[in-house]
């Protein structure tokens, strides 16, 4: 009898774990198509021409916005103009242009380091496999992720503050903060075919609307009846 009791309760909890995932598609579904509707045309916010070159910049936008990376970038690139001279750059000329990134040591560090990789294992060409890119000096989830979807077109989930402040409000994660988990999490429940373009939206709409550092303007939101607001 009491072996009975148990397997309904795991029974019962492992429908309520499908129903609730079910719920969460549906809603992530809906919230894809507003976000398509309102930021039709959407792409990364960082500035590159090259694989490369998004390696670099998405190490520079740590702690730093877009918009000086795209700035700083264009003074390295005169300098450095490709993997081998960025590679054989000493670190102190990298770090004293990418200073006012914030950082600069272990950011100019982590390129250096990163840029001989490119050089010495895969001839200077970025590799279109995430662990291999986890692989790299720098380089995290988030940025392995970015590269995935932007330069390769594969499936992606880029879980920046952004996503991570959205989807948390929106109420497609439940509480979850820590950036490998939201992604777990959203791979359960949005198409792989739309993750790349999703988290680009969530970073527009996280900038213009659903705001950090003011109060959200829930009033504009194209997400507002349907959004759990969980702020």
């Amino acid at each position: 009898m009491e072996t009975k009791k148990i397997d309904q309760k795991k029974n019962d909890r492992k429908k309520t774990a499908i129903k609730n995932i079910t719920a969460k598609r549906k809603l992530a579904l809906t919230v894809i198509e507003r976000l398509k509707w309102e930021y039709p045309e959407i792409d990364c916010t960082l500035d590159y021409d090259e694989a490369w070159k998004l390696l670099v910049s998405v190490r520079l936008a740590a702690q730093c916005t877009d918009a000086r990376v795209n700035v700083v970038v264009v003074k390295l690139y005169e300098k450095f103009p490709d993997v081998t001279s960025l590679a054989a750059a000493p670190v102190d000329e990298i770090e004293e242009i990418v200073r006012p990134c914030g950082l600069g040591h272990s950011k100019a560090r982590d390129i250096s380091a990163c840029m001989k990789v490119l050089l010495e294992k895969y001839g200077g060409n970025v590799p279109d496999d995430f662990n291999a890119l986890l692989s790299l000096p720098g380089v995290g989830r988030k940025s392995a992720n970015l590269i995935m979807g932007d330069v390769f077109g594969k499936p992606a989930i880029v879980t920046d503050t952004h996503c991570i402040r959205l989807v948390n409000r929106m109420g497609l994660v439940d509480g979850v903060r820590e950036p490998k988990k939201v992604e777990m999490t959203l791979w359960k429940i949005i198409p792989e075919t739309e993750g790349n373009d999703f988290c680009h939206r969530l970073v527009a709409h996280g900038r213009a609307v659903c705001t950090a550092r003011t109060s959200p303007y829930c009033d504009k939101c194209c997400l507002n009846e349907i959004c759990a607001k969980r702020i």
